[in-house]
């Protein structure tokens, strides 16, 4: 004599393949929007460091009272700025707040080193950045 079972608890296969579908679909849409918000927070992160080292470079400048175009370096991890010879990295355009993420390697990953140069008068001619890492 066989035995029906009536206790029918659980999910079928089609539900559960339903369930890890919908959550791949899930997947594939937020990874490329997680890459773009990171690609955005390199960007502002670089600004801000730019902005730092312009900071830095023009106060060296201007309190010291530099004449001539000169080129400082500022390492991030150490705050400081200090005269250097030109530059090696990448030029950018001298204005921050024009960069954007379209601007690979800006938004790629967070530069540790930026070099400003600064004429006399504590304008900014140029901005660089070491991507030798």
């Amino acid at each position: 004599m066989t035995k029906k079972l009536n206790n029918k608890k659980g999910f079928t296969l089609a539900e559960l393949l339903v369930v890890v579908a919908i959550i791949a679909v899930l997947v594939a849409v937020s990874i490329p929007i997680f890459s773009a918000q990171t690609k955005k927070a390199n960007l502002a992160t670089n600004q801000a460091n730019a902005r730092a080292a312009k900071a830095a470079a023009v106060t060296e400048v201007l309190g010291n009272g530099a004449t001539g175009e000169q080129t400082f370096v500022y390492t991030i991890a150490d705050g400081k700025s200090s005269s250097t010879s030109p530059a090696v990295g990448s030029s950018t355009t001298t204005d921050p707040a024009a960069w954007t993420v379209n601007d690979s390697e800006l938004a790629a990953k967070v530069y540790q080193t930026w070099y400003v140069t600064v004429g006399s008068d504590g304008s900014v001619k140029s901005y660089s950045y070491d991507n030798a890492k």
